[in-house]
């Protein structure tokens, strides 16, 4: 049998002799039926006969069962129970592809200085982008409204972004919709309410009307973990309190003037407040939800369009760095290799607290939580329709929203699955996943029935 050659199909063979049984040898068949055989509807059609060829052999090493199997379930049937074993798509894909000359090898990728940002700043000291054959400039940028105008208008070839950002974008939410992309979640966990000290005996957030909190963005999953703990504790964020945007470097100013009572912030923001002695750690947002993400990697649709095998390399970089972050005994020499000026430009104790999860919560207590911050890539599109939900719950988008095409668009989870299986790294067999937020489960199944159970919400 050809490897080009269907291989559901019963009557013709693996292996030697004639594929469909009726003729001494391959070579008799073939001049025999040369000219009745269809050829491949595309290219993507003769790769995927391949990969499925390639499984069924390894599957049925032996002629007879493979027929038998055909002829009991139909070849429809085998192809759905063998891709329950066998990724056979992806393969597809990843054969299809190959690894493909670079478009472009000089690119920029700007990030915001924090915690966060370690696998895309990481992946440049540790060679990760020189790996891939990539010359990358890594820019420190002061906000996240800089990091997407400078993203949509070309001068960065990808970002550092908030994991809503990329939806918001697509969207249309507060810029010309663009269509944008998540290869990868830079980081989960690894945020946390600050207050000033002045308000250390103010614990119960039912005390907080009239509280001015700080947030990055709006849209921003600091933003949504905020929201959501105050409603728990039933203030409503639009009314009881201000909650304003305040670019990351410029928090503990703010908290240190009085400006702010307190904010909803990235590490190393969080502890670099503690380190100066002008707030403590209410929590960390862990325990609003653990395991939510927080930024993610991202790029435009037509950059991965026009630069595919660039954008595949970057990926690799970043997935390459993430896995090296996630590693526990990793976390000092992090610490050390992103503290300089050029980076975050923290005091390296600062970063090792919120790295190693051993820290100061400025209340005179040293805690220990290894999970205060975690690396990992995979973009779980369960976690875009939780923010769908969010976004629609605050006002920012209104009417009805397809939830799954959204997040399918935009969380390139079959693209990362990819780079990792390559990787030697294994992606979830699902990207879909339920989850707990204060206790509440979200099922991404029924996102409607999720929103309409707050009562404290905007939307109707």
């Amino acid at each position: 049998m050809s490897t080009f050659d269907n291989p559901f199909d019963p009557a013709r063979r693996l292996r030697s002799g004639c594929p469909c049984g009726q003729h001494a040898s391959a070579e008799e068949h073939d001049a025999a039926m040369q000219l009745a055989c269809a050829a491949p509807q595309d290219e993507a059609k003769r790769y995927e006969g391949v990969v499925a060829s390639a499984v069924m052999r390894a599957v049925f090493p032996k002629e007879i069962q493979r027929r038998a199997f055909l002829k009991s379930v139909g070849a429809s049937a085998a192809l759905g129970v063998l891709s329950q074993f066998f990724p056979i798509k992806m393969a597809t894909e990843v054969f299809a592809q190959g690894a493909g000359k670079l478009e472009k090898t000089d690119l920029k990728v700007g990030f915001i200085p924090i915690t966060c940002a370690t696998p895309i700043i990481m992946a440049d000291p540790l060679g990760f982008y020189q790996k891939q054959g990539l010359k990358v400039d890594v820019v420190k940028t002061a906000g996240w409204a800089v990091i997407r105008d400078k993203t949509i208008n070309k001068e960065y070839d990808a970002a550092h972004m908030l994991a809503p950002m990329p939806i918001a974008i697509s969207l249309g939410l507060g810029s010309t919709p663009i269509p944008y992309t998540v290869p990868a979640i830079e980081n989960i966990n690894g945020q946390g309410i600050t207050l000033a000290m002045k308000h250390k005996d103010r614990r119960d957030p039912k005390d907080w009307k009239g509280f001015k909190l700080a947030v990055p963005f709006d849209y921003s999953m600091h933003n949504y973990l905020l929201r959501y703990y105050l409603a728990e504790h039933g203030i409503d964020p639009d009314t009881d309190i201000q909650i304003r945007s305040v670019p990351p470097p410029e928090m503990v100013a703010n908290l240190r003037a009085d400006n702010i009572d307190g904010f909803l912030a990235p590490d190393n923001i969080c502890q670099r407040a503690i380190y100066d002695g002008v707030g403590f750690m209410h929590l960390l947002s862990k325990e609003i939800w653990d395991g939510h993400p927080c930024c993610s990697f991202a790029a435009s649709r037509e950059f991965i369009t026009t630069s595919p095998n660039s954008f595949a390399a970057l990926t690799r970089a970043i997935v390459d760095a993430t896995a090296y972050a996630s590693k526990p005994e990793n976390r000092k020499s992090i610490a050390e290799a992103i503290a300089p000026a050029a980076y975050l430009n923290a005091p390296p104790v600062v970063l090792e607290q919120v790295l190693t999860g051993t820290y100061a919560d400025g209340l005179g207590n040293i805690k220990v939580d290894p999970k205060r911050v975690e690396f990992d890539p995979f973009p779980w599109q369960s976690f875009a329709v939780w923010m769908m939900t969010q976004m629609q719950r605050w006002g920012q988008i209104k009417g009805d929203v397809d939830y799954k095409g959204v997040a399918e668009q935009i969380y390139l989870a079959a693209d990362t699955g990819k780079v990792m299986k390559e990787m030697g790294l294994t992606p979830p067999a699902s990207a879909y996943k339920s989850f707990q937020v204060m206790g509440k489960t979200f099922d991404p199944e029924k996102p409607k029935e999720y929103l309409a159970s707050f009562k404290i919400k905007k939307a109707t």
